[in-house]
């Protein structure tokens, strides 16, 4: 099992930053990839950024985040740096830990809450 705690987030106006992490620990998988998904209310989670383990270290966004965060890892820890913040960032942030490039994350985290004002 790997565990994921998160840390970060919070309530700013739009145009700040914020910035979450995640440390995994527990059983540990050479290869991986750690990220964020998001939730906003009526809407099905979607993918905000991930970053592959090792040496492959590629990092892919969703389009509607890209240019404005910036995600990064050191080693079991993941970072995402959240700039420009606008209105539709908000909603509740999960880290996240897969095994598979194609499937589901296997791993999730408990969950932060991103708010950001108008």
């Amino acid at each position: 099992q790997v565990q994921l705690v998160e840390s970060g987030g919070g309530s700013v106006q739009a145009g700040g930053s914020l910035r979450l992490s995640c440390a995994a620990s527990g059983r540990r998988f050479i290869f991986n990839i750690m990220g964020y998904y998001r939730q906003v209310p009526g809407k099905q989670r979607e993918l905000v950024a991930r970053v592959y383990s090792g040496t492959d270290g590629r990092t892919i966004y969703a389009d509607s985040v890209k240019g404005r965060f910036t995600i990064s890892r050191d080693s079991d820890t993941v970072y995402l740096q959240m700039n420009s913040l606008k209105p539709e960032d908000t909603g509740v942030y999960y880290c996240t830990y897969a095994l598979w490039e194609t499937r589901l994350p296997d791993y999730w985290g408990q969950g932060t809450q991103v708010t950001v004002s108008s």
